[in-house]
């Protein structure tokens, strides 16, 4: 032992002598050149002969494995040229050789561990060898001679190499090695396309034009549904977005965070481009992006729109939208429509902010065709309906959902937010001419694509007093009516009551209400004109219990509609607010709020509402604790899919209601889901982990009564940001 001892002693000796020299250098001030180069020089005088013979060298057969396993698993945050992100730390280049040369190996190996950041189901120790060994190789590092040379072992403690820059290549748009073949066999999207979606492609938010989250491919179907499992999972950078995968010949494109493009095989995740916008203020949320034609049209949080090559990531044209006040207060929310020559994107205008527009852009060029102001300026048609406010006093008609088209009548339907400054319209000012209803808030508006022109509109709810959005999806369904087949445009509010007007005039046709709220009293059966019980007026000297909530009995996640079986299946939450002088503020009505649940919920918060619109009734029900967070989606397989607020993705039978099949997430979702076919093999995909307002607001919500009333939550460690996509076994 003590000649053991011996022997030992000089070898560490040197190994701490050095170790400290190298710190004390890295931690003063000095230009990063200076410093590497003095680094260098300590190696070569305190190094000698003993530490050559503790660097770490790497294999060239490890190198190759770990940049799969890094494109697969690393490079959709980290970049594909190793380059980092906005908050991401990066790989390569003169600082990370200055940070790394001549560490102990043990150090990075305790920093690979932690990614993906929160996985709950990490790579083991090879595959972080073989990452450390191609972040080795990408960084200059020649790789050992020997045919049989160990390799990166995280055990052996050994000193990283010196490093210098390697190959790194400064620029927003890659292409991945081997992606070039699936690339190229992308085609262009045609019109004809997005009217008529082929089977195995998921190319509009919600699939197709109609918005009906339908698809028709059913190799996944109830007589299977159990071999469903884990196909590839891709980690993501958390941050605020609610995107939803859009696939086309086999490649995923998606928005993710921040303000980022990835283009991915759909069949096993490998990365094939990234681009990321660098924006002027921070990332906000995103429901998605465009295809037409060989382009990707997408929307950034600093109010610009782009257009980039769908074959490599490149930038092709950059517009700039400009507002009167800024960037403050305007989002970019919903994910683009592309209709003709036009690209349509809708405005989320925020309290602060002085309205919400339509705008209509060339798909050649980015300049601007037409824009549509979603709140009316005084003299204009429905300018009048304002309470007498001047234009610098009215806010809202946000439009963040994308829109419903119809190729035959040549319209496009959106859905228009309400506004929160909504004390100056609360009590009618009983001059001629004059109304508080606010349009075009609360509104389904039909515009001509072409010039952005308004064929007709049709307000669900008048001087909305609460927040109740019925700004959301608005889906396109051929149903019978009173004995003959109506197009119709139907949607559902916050307050759970679906709305079905013509898709040609906007004729009010029928309402059905899903029994969660207590601020409608009676609906006209012919006009649709909503009578407001009076206990629910605001009344900043009485409490008052209502039902929806401003976080909605529906929101933005989307329903789905079967056009076999003329069924809709409506994600729905049962909750409710306390008004009173307590609690926080949303509207300016001199009331506050606080969460109550709804009287009837018997602790089940989560609800899929299935509807017969053939007969305009219920069909069936699907009740549980947790909350509904994600979109509803229907397949001709026969199955419902859905995710909730306790991370379980569901399978539900389409006929019943029964669940099929679960699987327990690792983080919540947050996206619509997409069902798509490659090479015959179906998948179904979602994104976890990015989460927005919505997400953030039904956890608290749930959160404050989940213990007092036994409901299960799941508050396990997240297991981080990340694409999962399903497959049989």
């Amino acid at each position: 032992m003590e000649i053991a001892a011996s022997h030992a002693q000089p070898e560490f000796s040197s190994q701490k002598k050095y170790w400290n020299v190298i710190m004390s250098i890295k931690k003063i001030r000095l230009p990063v050149t200076l410093k590497m180069f003095l680094v260098f020089l300590a190696t070569a005088l305190l190094g000698g002969q003993a530490n050559s013979q503790q660097t770490l060298v790497h294999t060239g057969v490890q190198a190759n494995s770990g940049k799969k396993i890094y494109e697969l698993n690393c490079a959709s945050c980290h970049g594909l040229n190793l380059e980092g992100a906005t908050v991401v730390p990066n790989l390569s280049g003169p600082d990370f050789a200055a940070r790394w040369s001549g560490v102990p190996v043990d150090q990075l190996a305790t920093q690979l561990r932690r990614m993906p950041p929160g996985s709950a189901t990490g790579l083991d120790d090879q595959a972080y060898e073989e990452i450390t060994a191609y972040i080795l190789d990408y960084n200059g590092v020649s790789p050992d001679s020997e045919a049989l040379a160990p390799g990166v072992d995280f055990q052996s403690n050994r000193l990283l190499p010196e490093m210098n820059d390697g190959p790194r290549v400064l620029i927003e748009t890659n292409v991945a090695d081997g992606a070039e073949e699936i690339l190229a066999k992308l085609t262009p999207v045609t019109g004809e396309m997005l009217n008529n979606p082929p089977e195995e492609d998921w190319l509009l938010w919600q699939r197709s034009y109609d918005n009906q989250g339908f698809s028709a491919l059913d190799q996944i179907n109830k007589t299977n549904v159990d071999d469903l499992s884990l196909a590839w999972r891709m980690p993501l950078q958390a941050g605020p977005n609610n995107p939803g995968p859009i696939v086309h010949d086999g490649v995923m494109f998606l928005f993710t965070f921040p303000d980022t493009i990835l283009a991915i095989d759909a069949t096993n995740g490998s990365l094939l481009w990234r681009y990321q916008h660098e924006s002027s203020v921070p990332s906000s949320q995103k429901k998605g992006i465009a295809l037409h034609d060989d382009r990707v049209y997408v929307p950034t949080s600093d109010l610009h729109v782009l257009a980039l090559s769908a074959k490599t990531g490149e930038l092709i044209w950059d517009h700039e939208i400009e507002t009167e006040e800024g960037l403050i207060g305007y989002h970019l929310r919903m994910a683009p429509m592309i209709i003709g020559d036009t690209v349509i994107q809708g405005i989320t205008s925020l309290r602060i902010a002085k309205g919400g527009w339509v705008l209509g852009l060339d798909t050649e060029t980015g300049e601007q065709k037409w824009r549509f102001n979603t709140i009316p300026r005084p003299g204009e048609p429905g300018g009048n309906s304002w309470n007498g406010l001047t234009m610098m006093e009215r806010s809202g008609g946000s439009v963040w959902n994308a829109g419903a088209y119809d190729e035959e009548l040549n319209l496009v339907y959106f859905g228009v937010a309400p506004t929160y400054d909504t004390g100056p319209l609360l009590y009618p000012v009983n001059r001629d001419g004059i109304t508080n209803d606010a349009l075009y808030t609360n509104a389904t508006i039909a515009l001509n694509p072409d010039t952005g022109e308004l064929a007709w509109y049709y307000q669900h709810l008048a001087n909305d007093q609460w927040d109740l959005d019925w700004a959301f999806e608005r889906q396109i369904v051929n149903i019978p009516f009173r004995g003959e087949i109506r197009k119709a445009v139907v949607n559902v509010g916050k307050l759970g009551i679906l709305d079905a007007v013509d898709a040609a005039t906007g004729e009010y046709l029928f309402s059905i209400d899903m029994g969660l709220q207590n601020v409608v009293s009676a609906i006209d059966p012919e006009t649709g004109y909503k009578t407001i019980n009076p206990d629910t007026i605001p009344n900043p000297e009485a409490v008052s219990l209502i039902c929806s909530n401003h976080y909605g009995a529906k929101s933005w996640p989307p329903s789905a509609f079967n056009p076999i079986t003329n069924r809709m299946f409506i994600p729905l939450n049962e909750a409710c607010i306390i008004a009173s002088t307590e609690g926080y503020s949303v509207v300016t009505s001199g009331v506050n709020f606080a969460a109550a649940l709804n009287p009837d919920s018997n602790g089940n918060m989560g609800r899929i509402q299935a509807v017969n619109m053939s007969e305009q009734e219920f069909a069936w029900r699907h009740r549980q604790s947790s909350p509904i967070i994600s979109s509803v989606l229907a397949t001709a397989g026969g199955l419902v899919f859905v995710g909730d607020l306790n991370r379980a993705f569901k399978a539900l039978d389409e006929e019943t209601g029964e669940v099929l099949w679960e699987s327990l997430l690792n983080d919540v979702p947050s996206s619509t889901i997409a069902t798509y076919s490659v090479n015959d093999k179906q998948y179904i995909a979602l994104v976890v982990g990015q989460t927005g307002y919505h997400v953030n607001d039904w956890t608290r919500m749930y959160g404050y009564f989940a213990e007092d009333e036994g409901m299960p939550i799941n508050d396990s460690p997240k297991g981080g940001a990340a694409i999962w996509v399903f497959a049989l076994d």
